[in-house]
């Protein structure tokens, strides 16, 4: 059996619109709605994954825009996809946070 150094993590595992049988891995009570590729990336590299990202299609979902990040291994995927789940919760936090503020306040 062959062992590979890296471990292919797809957008859709994360994606809280899917259903469980489209493709999402993680429960929805740690899945992101809509994650984009950048996203992903730096919660991998947060994690320190050294990540390498694509832009494709996922082959179940051909029609769906999609990418992925392929990691180095880091134990078994399923522990290694609720990490990068956790992580992505607060990269999205932390883009929302950077959003608000750098909104100018209104004027009554």
């Amino acid at each position: 059996m062959k062992e590979y150094d890296h471990c292919v993590i797809w957008l859709d595992y994360f994606d809280s619109v899917l259903k469980r049988r489209e493709g999402r891995r993680v429960p929805l009570s740690v899945a992101t709605k809509s994650p984009k590729i950048d996203e992903l990336a730096e919660a991998c590299q947060r994690l320190g994954l050294k990540p390498a990202s694509q832009a494709a299609r996922h082959p179940r979902s051909p029609g769906r825009e999609s990418g992925y990040v392929a990691v180095s291994k880091a134990g078994p995927k399923h522990d290694l996809l609720l990490r990068v789940a956790r992580e992505l919760a607060v990269v999205r936090g932390m883009a929302a946070k950077k959003a608000a503020t750098a909104q100018p306040a209104r004027k009554k």
